[in-house]
């Protein structure tokens, strides 16, 4: 009896050991502790901190950010958030003082640059294509939304399509697997939403988003109707699967990228390899990322060159990414690529 009664008295104590453990656990995780004299925040605090701090200072009054997690990673708080529908992944030191925007994962993003470099250096993948010629050329742009080179090419473009005018038929196109997450998924149905309802206000709409990457803002400097392209992008969601798909694994490109499928027969008619590349007149199209260069590679499409071929565009490449800017150096011959 004497023997049991001490087993009894271990067990229980175990059990009180192993509830307060977890009590403190949790206890640690909702609120702020002390480590080495610094104040560690915990879950809560960090989740009301950063909310309010985004909603204060980074938001326009009529829009709010929602905290969707905040998980510790090492020394940081790793903080999903959405602002209107769309989710992004930002980070905190866990003493709560310092907040990152986005985290660059650094072996995904080398995997990534290597993919890339890899793509470009294959031998005869790159070689000088003679186009065929069109009173009014077709010239079709596939990228990523959010490809530092897609990006890159896009604002060398467009001074040549505002130069050509209703010279040529230009449509954007995306690649048809995602490299940045959903956030480009998302972005890349709001611009074929764009062409779709109101092609004439793409261009627009791409100066602005090309330089500051805040699709909201843009859409109303635009002067879009984003009840229309709100409804198109839920309709080409669900006709193209593409939320569906980038939540499903197994869809995955290489188990890595998910797949964008609106261009999905084009991409494979034109053999389309990365962001970013351009097809004119039905054939992959090799060009300079400058203004200059893509007028001069677009023009040499027609039957009979028209006088917007002679303005003189700048011949220095614009900087890869969001912003404004030349590049540094030469331009880079890289893309996004798997």
């Amino acid at each position: 009896m004497t023997k049991l009664s001490n087993l009894n008295k271990v067990l229980i104590l175990i059990f009180i050991v192993a509830v307060a453990t977890v009590g403190y656990g949790w206890y640690k995780s909702k609120y702020s502790t002390q480590v080495l004299g610094v104040k560690i925040l915990g879950i809560e605090e960090v989740k009301a901190k950063v909310e309010k701090f985004i909603n204060e200072n980074l938001l326009p009054p009529d829009m709010k950010v929602t905290i969707k997690s905040v998980v510790p990673e090492g020394n940081l708080y790793k903080v999903v958030l959405e602002v209107k529908g769309q989710e992004y992944t930002s980070y905190a030191t866990n003493d709560g003082k310092m907040f990152f925007q986005a985290g660059v994962n650094i072996d995904e993003e080398t995997a990534k640059a290597q993919q890339a470099k890899a793509e470009a250096d294959k031998p005869g993948e790159k070689t000088d294509v003679k186009l065929s010629k069109k009173d009014k050329p077709d010239v079709e742009l596939f990228v990523m939304s959010h490809c530092p080179y897609g990006t890159q090419i896009e604002k060398g473009i467009l001074p040549v399509i505002e130069a050509l005018g209703n010279k040529i038929n230009f449509t954007l196109k995306f690649c048809d697997y995602a490299m940045h997450g959903q956030k480009e998924l998302n972005e890349q149905m709001t611009q074929y939403c764009i062409q779709k309802e109101d092609k004439g206000k793409l261009i627009s709409y791409l100066k602005c988003f090309l330089n500051s990457s805040d699709s909201g803002a843009c859409l109303k400097s635009a002067k879009l109707d984003e009840a229309k392209i709100n409804s198109c992008v839920k309709s080409a969601d669900q006709q193209y699967q593409v939320t569906k798909k980038f939540n499903d694994k197994k869809s995955w490109s290489n188990d890595s990228f998910p797949p964008f499928d609106i261009y999905k027969d084009d991409n494979t008619k034109y053999g389309v390899q990365g962001s970013p590349s351009l097809v004119v007149n039905g054939a992959q199209a090799q060009s300079g990322r400058d203004s200059a260069s893509l007028l001069t590679t677009i023009c040499s499409a027609f039957n009979k060159i028209p006088s917007e071929c002679n303005k003189k565009l700048s011949a220095t490449a614009p900087a890869p990414g969001f912003g404004q800017g030349e590049a540094s150096g030469s331009a880079p011959d890289a893309d996004c690529a798997k």
